[in-house]
């Protein structure tokens, strides 16, 4: 096992990591295609890009398991890494739920409450590093992304595929991703606040012991 300077950038996880990033032009250049299809391509070349896109956006999805497994394993924890990693994430999910928005492929209210969520649950967690508190992330949280991993590709192809209706498919994964959104979001507030309460009052309980102690001595 071997172990890196948190201020590395060059390591294998962050390859994995900016390559990933690299990979979001080519997956809203793919979409992009499909949404000009009427005007200047034909239908079988605007399927094609469809599905190229949803491929790309699927390696994405594996190189961020990868890249965690490798950090982990190796025990390679940067700031780096830990920065950019999630936003590499958001950034992949954000623009392909707006893609799929502007294909009129998925609804609004649903593109909002899972855009919404993230910036949410961003502050949230600044916050909880601001007052110096852990908050665990609970296993709802990694059901809303696998949801949204699945559902995205399949409203990018957009197309049955043997036996599967992809298109009906992704709307239901996406529905039931931004149902897990909401109530994961709750819950982390939820534990957040109770957390903010308990470290309130041992800091509380602490000055007070400090006081005591001062007028004892």
């Amino acid at each position: 096992m071997s172990e890196s300077n948190d201020l590395e950038i060059d390591n294998l996880p962050n390859r994995i990591t900016i390559f990933r990033v690299l990979m979001i032009p080519l997956v809203i250049g793919c979409l992009l295609v499909v949404k000009m299809e009427a005007d200047f391509f034909a239908q079988e070349t605007a399927s094609l890009f469809g599905w190229a896109a949803a491929w790309i956006f699927v390696f994405a999805a594996i190189t961020d398991f990868f890249d965690g497994y490798i950090a982990r394993k190796r025990n390679i924890v940067t700031v780096f890494g830990s920065f950019l990693d999630p936003i590499a994430d958001k950034f992949i999910t954000v623009s392909s739920l707006i893609m799929l928005l502007s294909l009129g492929r998925i609804s609004s209210v649903v593109v909002i409450i899972l855009v919404l969520r993230e910036m949410y649950m961003t502050s949230l967690r600044l916050l909880a590093m601001n007052e110096g508190i852990v908050v665990p992330v609970n296993s709802l949280g990694k059901w809303k992304t696998a949801t949204m991993m699945v559902g995205i590709p399949m409203l990018m192809c957009n197309e049955n595929w043997w036996i599967f209706p992809f298109p009906k498919m992704g709307i239901i994964f996406i529905y039931i991703a931004s149902i897990i959104s909401l109530w994961s979001a709750v819950l982390y507030s939820v534990s957040m606040v109770r957390k903010l309460k308990i470290d309130r009052q041992a800091k509380k309980e602490a000055r007070k012991l400090r006081k005591m102690e001062k007028q004892n001595t």
